[in-house]
C-alpha cells in the first residue's frame, strides 16, 4: 500500500522483512509445537526493490533445527503487475527459539512430534 513506501516510492525494507518474519515465524511455530520468538536475522540481502502494487510471496524452509532453536531460510519474491514473472526481491537466515509460557527457551519436540 501507497503508507507502505519511502521516499523513492518502493516499499519499505522493514514491511518485508516483517512480511518474511511472520512467515518464518509461522514454519518455526509448527515445528516447535508452540511460541517460538526472533532472535536473529542473519545474511539478509535485498536483490531489487518492491513496488506498490506487487504481488509478494514468502517461501521458508528450516535449514537447521537444535535444542531450543529453529533456522529458517526465507525468500521472497515479488511478481509485478501485468502478468510479469516473479523475481526474488530479498532472503535472509532467521533464527527462531522455541519459549514456554514464562518466555524462557524449551526443547523442541521431536521431528514429527506435537
Amino acid at each position: 500500500m501507497p503508507r507502505d513506501t519511502n521516499a523513492g516510492g518502493s516499499i519499505f525494507g522493514g514491511w518485508t522483512l516483517s512480511q518474511m518474519d511472520l512467515a518464518g515465524g509461522t514454519l518455526a511455530g509448527e515445528r516447535a509445537a508452540g511460541r517460538v520468538v526472533t532472535v536473529s536475522i542473519d545474511a539478509m540481502r535485498f536483490l531489487r526493490p518492491v513496488s506498490v502494487g506487487d504481488e509478494v510471496s514468502c517461501y521458508c524452509v528450516i535449514e537447521k533445527a537444535g535444542d531450543t532453536s529453529i533456522a529458517v531460510k526465507i525468500e521472497t519474491w515479488a511478481r509485478p503487475r501485468g502478468g510479469k514473472p516473479a523475481e526474488k526481491v530479498t532472503e535472509g537466515l532467521f533464527t527462531y527459539v522455541a519459549i514456554d509460557e514464562d518466555g524462557h527457551p524449551r526443547e523442541l519436540p521431536e521431528a514429527g512430534e506435537g
